[in-house]
C-alpha cells in the first residue's frame, strides 16, 4: 500500500477547495491530461469524473468515482482505468498548526492492477504520489496567494 504525506502551507479549507473543484483534477493528479465532471455533484458520494490519459499519439479514458467523503477532511476515490482495473485513492486532510498535512493512501483494488501489484509497482506509486502531492500543494498555495480560496 503506497502511503505518502505532504505538508501544504495553507489551512485545510484552502486544500479542500481544490479537491472539491472537478475542473482541477487533471491539474494535480499525475496521469490525466483532462477531466470532465459527469454530473454536478462532485465531490458527493457517487459523483464521477471522466478523465483522459495521453501518451504521445495514444489516449484512453477512465472514470473516477467518489466512494466516501467528509467535507473538508476526507476524500476517497475509485479510479477505473479500463483493462488495468481500479485503484482506491484516499486523501485525508489533517490540520497541522497553520498548515495542512495531506495523507495519500493508494492501492490497486480490482482487475489486472491488483493481480500485478508488487514492490516495483509500489515504488512507481510513490513517485507518482510525490509528483501529485507537490502539484496539489503548488495549486493550493498559488490560489491562496491570489485570493481564490
Amino acid at each position: 500500500m503506497a502511503v505518502r504525506n505532504q505538508l501544504i502551507h495553507r489551512l485545510p479549507p484552502a486544500v479542500w477547495t481544490v479537491l472539491a473543484d472537478p475542473n482541477c483534477y487533471g491539474e494535480w493528479v499525475v496521469g490525466p491530461s483532462e477531466s470532465t465532471p459527469l454530473d454536478q455533484a462532485w465531490p458527493e458520494v457517487g459523483s464521477q469524473l471522466l478523465y483522459t490519459v495521453r501518451l504521445g499519439p495514444w489516449s484512453t479514458e477512465g472514470v473516477t468515482t467518489v466512494r466516501h467523503q467528509v467535507a473538508g477532511r476526507e476524500l476517497e476515490l475509485e479510479a477505473a482505468f479500463k483493462a488495468l482495473g481500479t485503484a482506491r485513492i484516499f486523501l485525508q486532510l489533517r490540520p497541522w498548526g497553520e498548515e495542512t498535512l495531506v495523507v495519500c493512501d493508494e492501492h490497486p483494488l480490482r482487475g489486472l492492477g491488483g493481480a500485478l501489484h508488487n514492490p516495483a509497482v509500489e515504488a512507481l506509486l510513490q513517485l507518482r504520489h510525490r509528483g501529485m502531492l507537490a502539484r496539489l500543494a503548488k495549486i493550493v498555495e498559488q490560489r491562496d496567494e491570489v485570493g481564490h480560496a
